[in-house]
């Protein structure tokens, strides 16, 4: 509502100014030009805050000191070549010096500019200020990994508001992305076209602070994939996103963190103590004589002593031990009876 209320009284004020001066110069066309231009310029530059709702705040934040340092290296030659300029031959000095201004303004403005939009990513670490920061200090990014971004389960993640730190999507990975949705392979371009997707969501949500990161320096040329991911989230000082086992084991030996999206899963899921009951449907014979399997709603496996004989019913079991693997976890528990229709 604020942001509305400035907009009208910056659009009144530009309009009240603009008449102001039309019916100033009734007589002089250049009057009747400037006003008339002050009032469009106004409507164009509201209408352009309006339509481009998310301003990456580093790169205005780039071009703000850009043009301010530009101006003020401006001014320092300005100073140092007017005594040149007062003792030269020069005919007009004040309008040398103004030309002058104008060609050194010009370039100055645009190179710093430029120079700090393509290092932002590097300087915005070092100079606090320049990100604006609403995160809570030492707030690690958190670089994500093909698998998770496929998954998909980072986006259900995400929609819980756990996480707060910002999303580094490399630029590489982005690449090994499109090649997997363009592959041959039906499958493969299956799952590269739901990473696409679920990439769209995430930068789609307004609450999520997604970054497309495009760097990749001389010491990532060459590498795989993962090593350039691992060299990345050093370069950051920030998290590796994934559920690959392998590269897991890669960061972990180059002492970069983890967040491993399995494991968060199996530390979500429900504990079940020895002796402890629950319903479960009985889905398929197992592989002891009188065993039968279930499946919990997380996909943990029950393997039931007893169960056998009572296949696609609802049965009461009771845990007698809990066996966690390197594929997950299974729970081992007898048949107590059939449960009572709800």
């Amino acid at each position: 509502m604020a942001l509305w209320i400035l907009r009208a009284v910056f659009l009144m004020i530009a309009f009240g100014a603009g008449i102001s001066i039309v019916t100033q110069n009734t007589e002089d066309s250049q009057g009747l030009f400037t006003g008339i231009t002050l009032i469009v310029s106004a409507a164009g530059i509201v209408s352009f805050d309006i339509l481009i709702r998310k301003k990456p705040i580093d790169v205005i934040s780039c071009s703000y000191f850009g043009i301010v340092i530009g101006l003020f290296l401006t001014y320092i030659v300005g100073v140092a070549v007017a005594p040149i300029l007062m003792f030269s031959e020069v005919e007009d000095v004040e309008r040398t010096r103004g030309l002058l201004t104008l060609l050194l303004a010009i370039p100055l403005c645009y190179i710093c500019t430029s120079l700090l939009l393509q290092t932002r990513h590097d300087f915005r670490f070092i100079i606090p200020y320049v990100e604006f920061s609403k995160d809570i200090k030492d707030m690690k990014p958190l670089i994500l990994d093909t698998s998770v971004v496929i998954d998909g389960r980072i986006a259900d993640l995400v929609g819980t508001n756990i996480i707060d730190s910002q999303l580094i999507m490399p630029k590489f990975i982005l690449a090994e992305l499109q090649n997997i949705a363009d592959s041959s392979d039906k499958m493969r371009r299956t799952r590269g076209r739901r990473g696409l997707d679920i990439l769209k969501q995430l930068q789609s949500n307004a609450d999520v602070d997604l970054l497309i990161d495009e760097r990749e320096n001389e010491s990532m040329k060459g590498q795989p994939v993962d090593a350039k991911l691992v060299l990345l989230a050093k370069q950051l000082n920030g998290k590796v996103v994934t559920g690959d086992y392998n590269l897991n084991k890669i960061a972990t030996l180059q002492d970069v963190p983890v967040i491993n999206l399995n494991e968060i899963m199996n530390a979500l899921r429900p504990v079940f103590l020895p002796g402890e009951e629950f319903t479960v449907k009985i889905v398929k014979e197992g592989e002891g004589e009188s065993q039968g399997v279930g499946y919990l709603d997380d996909g943990t496996m029950i393997v039931i002593e007893g169960g056998r004989n009572h296949l696609q019913e609802m049965a009461i079991v009771s845990v007698t031990s809990v066996l966690q693997t390197s594929a997950g976890r299974m729970i081992f528990a007898n048949y107590e009876g059939a449960a009572q229709p709800a």
